[in-house]
């Protein structure tokens, strides 16, 4: 006797029923780990770290960058579950090449005071350091992060907190097309050796890509839809064949084929900083409030999505967004005092659906007509299924997935064909009822795509 009556009214009554309800647990169950944001302090209009801590709570980000190591933040972050990125500054690295002690005594001070009710993944050793003018400091930059790292280790800390640097995306001498992704050959062998250094201690390679930057150097409109994750006509990488459809995805996967390359595609990449500027000079080219808010919640949909890159599916890179405030006190024109999420008295720049309490299950409107500073959010694909339910068996394409679902109601089972759906009632309705459905196919048809 089959397992479910298909054609029912009560099981597609259920399946209706249900459906607002799985996209609540999808929403607020769902660990967005990979959503962070980096806390600049170049300002003099800063809240309290304690009212930002309060404010981060409010919202689904669960990591914070910090670019240097100060003590009032960090304390402000204890038992929040919120992860945090400590950093050594540039002018720390002689010393701590140099000296083992001087790199214990930083741990001992940064670290040590507030670990593990700080909860402090990752010590960045240096910013952007590689493609800085300081030979020297470069020689020195591996040297430092192998002692902050002994230093962990001789705290029993080894493994628990990691150690990196973060990287400009300048280190690449080519990014396009995506697959034809290199790293900058002068560097010789310094870039393998931190490589290496990743790969012997399971840490992130950490770097910035700024679609915002490559909009500014090619600044037609088809490239501002490309860069703010809005319907375009995609572009082919000549190399891979495959169809990019934003820039974010693109420059990720030139980073990912340059480690390819050396022979490290296993070592995690983390964007360390991404984001776009509300307001900028009347000279420069890109910064609006309608192009940051359509950048950063296109980005945070994307991730949302777990589609990853074309070359890392199915997993969405963590990625650190610039920034959680305005820094009013930054040198440079205006876009560079204007990447804030949030204002000094705590309220939104713009809505990017980051606080909790706006995140309600609903079904998207009808997108306005695309222009280029319209933010359209992506389809959201299928969530991954969580651990103990039916899932599909590895090598299953969404190709194949769709293709028996139309079938499944193609027999009546749901009334009308899914293609006909709204997109994300799509996506509720293949993460609920695949399983039932095709359990169902199964016993009648013998179809055995799911395990």
């Amino acid at each position: 006797m089959p397992l479910f009556n298909h054609n029912s009214p009560l099981f597609i009554c259920a399946a209706a029923a249900l459906c607002p309800l799985l996209f609540q647990f999808l929403h607020f169950a769902c660990s967005e780990s990979f959503i962070g944001v980096n806390y600049g302090q170049v300002a003099d209009n800063l809240p309290p770290p304690a009212a930002t801590a309060k404010l981060l709570q409010s919202t689904s980000i669960e990591k914070v960058r910090l670019y240097g190591a100060d003590p009032a933040i960090i304390r402000a972050l204890a038992d929040t579950g919120i992860g945090i990125v400590i950093g050594a500054a540039n002018g720390d690295i002689p010393a701590l090449a140099s000296d083992p002690n001087f790199a214990g005594q930083w741990v001992a001070t940064n670290v040590l005071p507030y670990y593990p009710a700080s909860k402090i993944l990752v010590i960045t050793v240096g910013n952007e350091v590689m493609t800085s003018t300081d030979q020297n400091l470069i020689s020195q930059l591996l040297p430092a992060m192998q002692n902050v790292q002994n230093a962990l280790n001789a705290a029993s800390l080894g493994g628990k907190i990691k150690v990196s640097t973060v990287h400009s995306m300048a280190v690449l001498t080519q990014s396009d097309p995506p697959s034809s992704g290199t790293f900058n050959p002068g560097f010789g062998g310094t870039m393998k050796a931190l490589l290496q250094f990743h790969q012997a201690n399971g840490s992130p390679f950490m770097i910035n890509p700024y679609p915002y930057f490559a909009y500014q150097s090619d600044p037609r409109a088809e490239t501002l839809a490309f860069c703010l994750f809005q319907p375009n006509a995609g572009r082919v990488d000549s190399g891979t064949g495959i169809k990019y459809m934003n820039m974010f995805d693109a420059q990720v996967d030139a980073v990912h084929s340059a480690l390819n390359a050396l022979g490290f595609k296993d070592v995690e990449i983390v964007v360390a900083e991404t984001g776009w500027p509300c307001k900028g000079d009347p000279t420069e080219v890109g910064p609006s409030l309608d192009n940051a808010k359509a950048f950063n919640g296109n980005l945070i949909s994307h991730l949302r999505s777990l589609v990853g890159t074309p070359l890392m599916p199915g997993k969405s890179v963590d990625t650190y967004i610039f920034a959680l405030f305005d820094e009013d006190l930054k040198p440079g024109p205006s876009s560079e005092r204007s990447f804030g999420l949030f204002k000094p008295d705590l309220s939104v720049t713009y809505d990017v659906d980051l606080s909790k309490n706006s995140q309600t299950p609903a079904t998207p409107a009808t997108p306005a007509p695309v222009s280029p500073t319209t933010p359209i959010t992506p389809i959201t694909p299928v969530p991954k299924p969580a651990a103990g339910w039916c899932v599909p068996k590895p090598g299953v394409s969404d190709a194949q997935l769709q293709s028996n679902l139309d079938y499944a109601c193609g027999q009546g089972i749901l009334g009308t064909a899914i293609s006909s759906r709204p997109p994300l009632l799509l996506t509720l309705i293949q993460a609920m009822v695949s399983a039932a459905i095709l359990v169902a196919i199964h016993e009648e048809k013998g179809i055995l795509l799911f395990g």
